[in-house]
């Protein structure tokens, strides 16, 4: 998957740990898990925006787009 979660590097500079963040959003922490190996298929915008709330952070400094292998067309299959 091209997209990558960056949410462990914000976590380190923001000097929070999982279960604190976990806490603060409302998740639990199997869940954060998953989210922060990049497990999941997607991630509501209401999750999004409490992470970056409790992060104060932007949603663009969480994720990130890496061009790779599966990336050879649009999300329709069209090139």
């Amino acid at each position: 998957m091209p997209i990558v979660v960056r949410l462990d590097v914000m976590l380190a500079q923001r000097k929070m740990r999982s279960k604190e963040l976990a806490e603060a959003i409302g998740i639990t922490e199997a869940n954060l898990s998953l989210l922060k190996s990049g497990k999941v298929r997607g991630v509501r915008f209401d999750t999004l925006s409490r992470i970056c709330a409790a992060l104060q952070c932007q949603p663009g400094e969480l994720l990130a787009w890496e061009p790779g292998d599966d990336d050879a067309g649009g999300a329709d299959g069209d090139a």
